[in-house]
């Protein structure tokens, strides 16, 4: 044994703690950004009411403060992912934050509509600046293996659960009496402004920042990226609201606009040196399914919160915040299904994982389109001659026809999330690593508003019908017009909510189908860093 052998420094036991107690720190702070981007486009829907009241903000305008948000996230994606890669991760980041923060603070003292609409659009900035390097982040800050699982485990969670936890804090801040003179709904918007600002300062004591490179932004590839994808959202939001649909004139010039302006952006992006999404980051068969995969689950995810949120509230009777409490199991089911997809794809192929909780989540909203609720005209002439509210579904056992479904989506995809995320930033190149985040977060709102539209679509088709013909059957049987309308309307919008479930649970069936066909990464190239082709570690 040599002086030198002897000599040789081994990491001590302190050093170890304090490395993994600086990651678990870091992965708090890209846990709650993450958290509060995806919550804030729920946080709202409860306090819709309150707001409008308080702002004189009438029904047709009322949708944008959710649409707005939606809007400018959904656009801005591709651009925040590429100025991270460009400009440096964890100061995008910061400054997402800051920006989120900001508007939060604008909108929770907005005096008037376009204050608080503005704020939104905001919002949505800054969430879009955010969301991509938090996703990044975990890519440059953790090693490959089991500590990237997990904390990729959590990011899902916080992206499934989001939500969920957005609908139970709005409905408990909405009811809260007057705080220091403030209504509660101000409260949904000036909760982010403390959790952003401390997270934007804490950044750059726990979390690395990555190579920058100014000067490459392609400038032309921004504009037409991001006018199309702002062109996408905004036609798919406007063709899922009922007093527009697809038959709209603005509804089929904006997505028309945002199509040529994409087929604009791929010709841009073939030919300049430095792309803002360059073509790479897609051939691989595996991160393409990835990417196809994670716009067509969450499309049908945001359709299942819509209608099963509406549903519980006007069929079956809830208020809102125990509206929001009846998806609380939904919150805990997919930490369970992240955690445990996470140690499963360290021994298990990810085809198989997510494979899996596609079939689960598909079965999950097939048994919401067989809820059985009374909606003839004789079961409705019972309600009206019953007096009281008007709640078709008061007989619905919450723990059997509910509460099943909810847990066996949220598990399934947890289960989907994990493999699907780890997949679709493997192997990608560092300068790569924050669009290709950016793409993902991108598939998730793009899909989420197009699910929603085509979702909404379906529910209306079947449920317009029945509503005529309901409305017209009670008339005739002697119920005042007002009354017949309002009961045909709880009545015609369970046969629209199911027949929106079940194309929901096909639409799930087809991604799994993707997964089992081409999703063909071995779990063992998890557990390795660099590029397609170099594997390190």
């Amino acid at each position: 044994m040599t002086d030198q052998t002897l000599t040789e420094p081994v990491a001590p036991e302190p050093a170890r703690e304090k490395k993994e107690l600086h990651l678990g720190w870091a992965l708090v702070l890209i846990s709650i950004a993450q958290l509060m981007v995806v919550l804030d486009a729920s946080i709202a829907n409860i306090a819709l009411p309150f707001i409008g009241e308080d702002l004189k903000i009438n029904d047709a305008n009322l949708t944008w403060i959710v649409t707005g948000y939606a809007l400018a996230f959904g656009g801005l994606l591709l651009l925040g992912g590429r100025l991270g890669d460009l400009y440096g991760r964890r100061r995008v980041f910061m400054i997402g934050l800051a920006v989120f923060a900001i508007a939060s603070l604008i909108g929770g003292f907005a005096q008037n509509e376009a204050m608080l609409l503005g704020s939104r659009g905001l919002q949505g900035l800054g969430a879009a600046l955010a969301s991509p390097a938090a996703l990044a982040l975990i890519t440059t800050t953790f090693p490959a293996g089991p500590a990237r699982n997990r904390a990729f485990a959590v990011y899902a969670a916080m992206s499934g659960a989001g939500a969920a936890v957005g609908l139970i804090l709005g409905g408990w801040l909405t009811g809260l009496d007057p705080v220091i003179g403030l209504e509660g709904w101000r409260l949904t918007f000036l909760i982010n402004v403390p959790i952003g600002l401390v997270a934007a300062s804490l950044a750059p004591r726990f979390l690395h920042e990555s190579e920058s490179h100014p000067g490459e932004l392609d400038v032309p590839g921004a504009i037409t990226g991001t006018l199309g994808l702002l062109g996408l959202v905004y036609g798919f939001s406007r063709a899922g609201e009922e007093a527009h649909g697809w038959g709209d004139t603005w509804t089929i010039a904006s997505l028309v606009a945002g199509v040529v302006l994409l087929v604009a952006f791929a010709v841009i992006e073939s030919r300049v040196k430095h792309p803002l999404l360059p073509v790479r980051v897609f051939a691989n068969r595996t991160r393409a399914t990835s990417f196809l995969v994670m716009m067509i689950v969450p499309a049908a995810m945001f359709a299942m919160f819509y209608f099963l949120s509406l549903f519980i509230q006007l069929v079956v009777g809830y208020s809102p915040l125990h509206t929001g409490f009846a998806f609380l199991p939904f919150s805990v089911g997919i930490v369970i299904g992240a955690g445990v997809s996470s140690n499963l794809v360290n021994r298990m192929d990810p085809r198989f994982i997510a494979g899996v909780g596609t079939l689960m989540a598909a079965a999950a909203l097939y048994g919401f389109s067989r809820l059985e609720v009374p909606t003839g005209t004789g079961d409705l002439l019972a309600v009206a001659q019953g007096g009281g509210d008007v709640f078709l579904g008061a007989d619905v056992n919450y723990w059997t026809s509910i509460f099943p479904f909810i847990v066996l989506m949220s598990v399934g995809m947890g289960a989907v999330f994990v493999p699907l995320t780890l997949t679709a930033v493997h192997h990608l190149r560092s300068e790569d690593s924050g669009i290709g985040s950016g793409v993902l977060n991108t598939m998730q709102q793009v899909g989420g508003a197009l699910g929603l539209a085509i979702l909404a679509t379906v529910s209306l088709h079947f449920a317009d019908g029945t509503k005529t013909d309901l409305a017209r059957d009670l008339t005739a049987q002697g119920l005042p017009p007002a009354d017949a309308g309002q009961l045909a309307f709880i009545g015609s919008f369970t046969e629209g909510a199911t027949a929106a479930f079940l194309v929901g649970a096909i639409l799930i069936a087809i991604g799994s189908a993707a997964i089992w066909t081409f999703l063909n990464v071995k779990h063992e190239e998890l557990a390795t860093d660099g590029p397609e082709g170099i594997h390190v570690g």
